[in-house]
């Protein structure tokens, strides 16, 4: 029901470049499931999906990229201005609500790719946890006309089909990388860029979203990526970028689980 934000750059055409690079994962415990808490949930967009890509995390086309339709918008007080972008969800109807849907499966799992902005219903006004998932997600759980339904939700760690997806636009002074399909907390809060001696451990700031920019030349460089997630975990992604690598092209290196 709440309207996508636009997506402030352009969607890029992807084409995705499978490498085999070797990976190094820092050590630490596994992201642990959190407790189960009281929101509700509404749903935008189509029936078979339409009305959801891109949006807030700067994601583009949500199938390619790994997610699918299991998707939902955060309110204000899950999104963390963007920082939650990737992080996924359980989420359940409240039992007992006459709006949950009979037969459904016990739970859905999702992953956060857009922002459900405060306004019109209120339903995502601070200080409300609320999901704006997409209608097929939202079906699964309760029925159409109820519209919006009280729902359990609980953090869980994200499992990803593949590696993590690397994209990068922009142009030989400015580039931006779009980090997708991300495994374990999903969330990223730190990606770094090396390309051997001309090329040092470079840090690369939000952009917006999962967008994270430098101004680094990176053409030229066969380049290895350094990402961590909200849990502290880092995924080292040697060479997962080719010498001769294009802008828009997508690379997939390891992933966290």
């Amino acid at each position: 029901m709440a309207a996508i934000l636009q997506g402030m750059l352009a969607s890029s055409l992807m084409i995705l470049v499978l490498v085999g690079p070797t990976s190094a994962h820092s050590h630490g415990p596994d992201f642990k499931v959190g407790p189960w808490k009281d929101a509700h949930a509404t749903f935008y967009g189509g029936a078979d999906g339409s009305g959801t890509m891109g949006g807030a995390c700067g994601y583009d086309d949500l199938v390619k990229e790994g997610y699918g339709f299991n998707t939902t918008a955060l309110s204000s007080a899950l999104f963390n201005d963007g920082k939650a972008c990737g992080s996924c969800y359980e989420i359940r109807c409240a039992k007992g609500n006459k709006w949950c849907k009979p037969g459904a499966s016990s739970s859905i799992f999702v992953t956060a790719t857009n922002f459900c902005p405060p306004g019109g219903t209120g339903c995502c006004n601070s200080p409300n946890e609320h999901f704006d998932l997409s209608q097929p997600a939202y079906l699964q759980i309760a029925e159409y006309k109820a519209g919006i339904v009280p729902v359990q939700y609980r953090r869980v760690p994200c499992k990803k089909r593949g590696g993590v997806k690397l994209t990068i636009t922009g142009n030989p002074y400015f580039n931006l990388v779009t980090v997708t399909n991300v495994g374990g907390a999903g969330d990223v809060t730190n990606v770094e860029v090396s390309g051997g001696k001309d090329l040092p451990w470079t840090k690369l700031s939000r952009n917006w979203g999962q967008k994270w920019e430098t101004n680094a030349k990176l053409v030229g460089h066969d380049l290895t990526f350094k990402v961590t997630t909200s849990d502290g975990k880092t995924v080292i992604l040697q060479k997962v970028v080719p010498q001769n690598w294009q802008f828009s092209q997508t690379y997939e290196g390891q992933n966290f689980m």
